[in-house]
């Protein structure tokens, strides 16, 4: 059996949505926190119980005859992220799993500007020296990002953000598919993956370009100084250390951590992946 957590996000839900194209629901489970919020799942045959990284009896009950888990790493920072990310794999690990898959980033490195990339550098490090079989995502940056770094550029015609690089922003989508094409191949990358990205790095200088093409206004890219925007965000009510987190990201980029490119995403779709143009034009321009 398959196991996904973090199954009513929305990585790990759509992870279930193409497993299920590919292989009958009685061969999947799902390891949730809140076991009512997956109940749909159950019509279609898949094994539905609650999950908790911080809880590891319940990860027991949940990973219970895996075959493979898929960790879906947490929404968290820090040591906090690492201790629930290593509880997960011991989970997986006792139950049985002959391989362990996880949610990764392309950007992963101890030395990142960008917190949650050492995270993943040690998760996969723990990973690489349990001995278990495993494979780590190298995720592209998720294209779901930009909408939220917009601001109001589309009504004030203004792209106002920190200094930042080229970034090959992902799908959730795209990288849904892929992830169940790995899973149903077993063995197809053992260790961590080659980056799985779209096929071309833009910064916000290049979606402000996009958008002034798929609006038919002009949209100007405005760099702020970083203090200000930080102060900015504070002044919104967003809590310091995650204006600090956001902030961490613009240096990463600037840094070139999130301009990798490769074909292997696409090779694995056995189609182009979705370039930011489509994306833009079905999230957050007029129709």
């Amino acid at each position: 059996m398959i196991i996904i957590t973090g199954a009513t996000g929305r990585l790990g839900s759509k992870v279930v949505q193409r497993l299920l194209d590919r292989i009958p629901g009685e061969e999947v489970g799902v390891s949730v926190r809140e076991p009512d919020r997956a109940a749909g799942l159950v019509a279609h045959g898949v094994r539905v119980r609650r999950g908790d990284f911080t809880d590891p009896g319940s990860l027991a009950d949940a990973f219970e005859g895996a075959t493979q888990v898929l960790i879906v790493s947490a929404g968290v920072t820090g040591d906090a992220a690492i201790a629930r990310h290593t509880a997960a794999i011991d989970a997986a690990r006792a139950a049985g799993a002959k391989r362990v898959l996880y949610t990764s980033h392309q950007g992963a490195a101890p030395d990142s500007l960008f917190a949650p990339m050492p995270d993943h550098a040690a998760t996969e490090r723990y990973l690489a020296a349990t001995g278990t079989p495993f494979t780590s995502l190298r995720n592209g940056y998720y294209a779901s990002t930009v909408p939220l770094l917009l601001g109001q550029a589309l009504e004030t015609g203004e792209l106002v953000a920190p200094a930042d690089g080229p970034v090959s922003w992902t799908t959730h989508d795209d990288l849904a598919e892929a992830t169940a094409a790995i899973l149903t191949d077993e063995g197809r990358f053992d260790g961590a993956t080659p980056p799985l990205t779209a096929p071309e790095a833009l910064d916000l200088e290049d979606i402000a370009g996009v958008l002034t093409e798929l609006t038919g206004r002009t949209v100007r890219r405005v760099v702020a100084d970083d203090e200000e925007w930080m102060a900015g965000l504070i002044g919104h009510g967003v809590p310091e250390d995650r204006a600090n987190l956001l902030l961490g990201m613009f240096h990463a980029s600037r840094r070139g951590e999130f301009a990798t490119t490769g074909p292997v995403l696409t090779d694995l779709l056995g189609r182009d992946a979705t370039p930011m143009r489509s994306f833009l034009a079905e999230t957050v321009t007029p129709r």
